[in-house]
């Protein structure tokens, strides 16, 4: 059996936690160490993958059925792509660069929310949730 590591790609403070993480994490703005740095990143990250997964679930239901197959489809290619971006296999384990996972998943979120308020306002556009 594989044992499941995450690795974290050291990096300065104010590159990682920027205001609005800083708020989601107190605590996290002036990490002691690495465990700290790893326990706050991860802790964004969780927090961030949750709003990712109720704004998706939120907007799929303004969809019709081929938007939400649009949506979805759109959806595992950014999987895909995150996971191709931030981490890799070693023979000892699984790794995952938090940093990127974090900027990903933030950046995706914002994504989903336009696409919300697109949805909500004009109108969605099909085209657009695969993106």
């Amino acid at each position: 059996m594989k044992t499941f590591s995450l690795a974290l790609t050291c990096v300065s403070a104010s590159l990682l936690f920027s205001a609005s993480f800083s708020a989601q994490a107190a605590g996290c703005d002036t990490p002691r160490n690495a465990f700290d740095q790893l326990y706050c990143s991860s802790t964004i990250f969780a927090q961030t993958d949750k709003d990712l997964n109720t704004t998706y679930g939120a907007l799929r239901k303004q969809l019709q059925p081929a938007q939400q197959e649009a949506l979805k489809q759109g959806q595992l290619a950014w999987i895909k792509q995150r996971d191709e971006e931030c981490s890799y296999e070693k023979p000892n384990g699984y790794y995952v660069n938090l940093t990127c996972a974090v900027k990903q998943t933030q950046s995706r979120l914002d994504f989903l929310k336009a696409r919300q308020r697109e949805c909500g306002s004009t109108g969605c556009v099909t085209s657009k949730l695969g993106g």
